[in-house]
């Protein structure tokens, strides 16, 4: 390659990047869908109190209660991550797999474990901070017979939030009264 060519390859790279650092963001693109508007309502709850130290200790009490180990909790900024392994075997699969077999389709990899997480944020909100909001968000990985992940999703079903707040709401009453 001559100097000419590096020089006008090295131009018109340069143009290139220079075009697409221009390009806009849509007026939409910070905006939330109706659907994630209606998600963030089902995972948030607010409390009204000013104790957010308690609301988390609540928080974390009821994620162990529902088997969850505590990876990491920082009451300072208001987070708490979980997670629980268990076990994402199907009957299903396992029929289906065992029929490819029997067809002289070979092996077929089929779910063996999940990772379920939940993560906790607490904040203060109002005027003065007098309530704490809680918002929860559940997820699961699974991983197939050969490690390879085959599902990562957020979990959607109303029923879960809506069992977890009812616990919890239990929960921070009964820590209210000292039972």
């Amino acid at each position: 390659m001559n100097k000419f060519s590096q020089l006008s390859f090295t131009v018109i790279l340069f143009g290139l990047i220079s075009i697409t650092g221009c390009a806009t963001i849509p007026k939409d693109a910070l905006s939330l869908s109706p659907e994630s508007l209606a998600q963030r309502q089902m995972q948030t709850r607010k409390y009204e109190t000013k104790d957010e130290a308690k609301i988390l200790a609540a928080c974390a009490g009821l994620l162990q209660d529902m088997g969850f180990n505590i990876d990491e909790s920082e009451t300072k900024l208001g987070v708490i991550t979980s997670s629980k392994m268990r076990s994402a075997v199907s009957a299903g699969q396992q029929v289906a797999a065992v029929f490819v077999a029997f067809l002289g389709g070979g092996y077929m990899p089929t779910d063996k474990e999940q990772k379920m997480r939940a993560s906790v944020i607490t904040r203060p909100v109002g005027e003065h901070g007098e309530h704490i909001t809680v918002r929860v968000t559940f997820q699961r990985i699974v991983w197939n017979t050969q490690g390879q992940v085959t599902t990562s999703e957020s979990l959607t079903d109303p029923k879960i939030y809506q069992e977890f707040f009812d616990k919890l709401s239990k929960s921070i009453f009964l820590e209210a009264q000292e039972i």
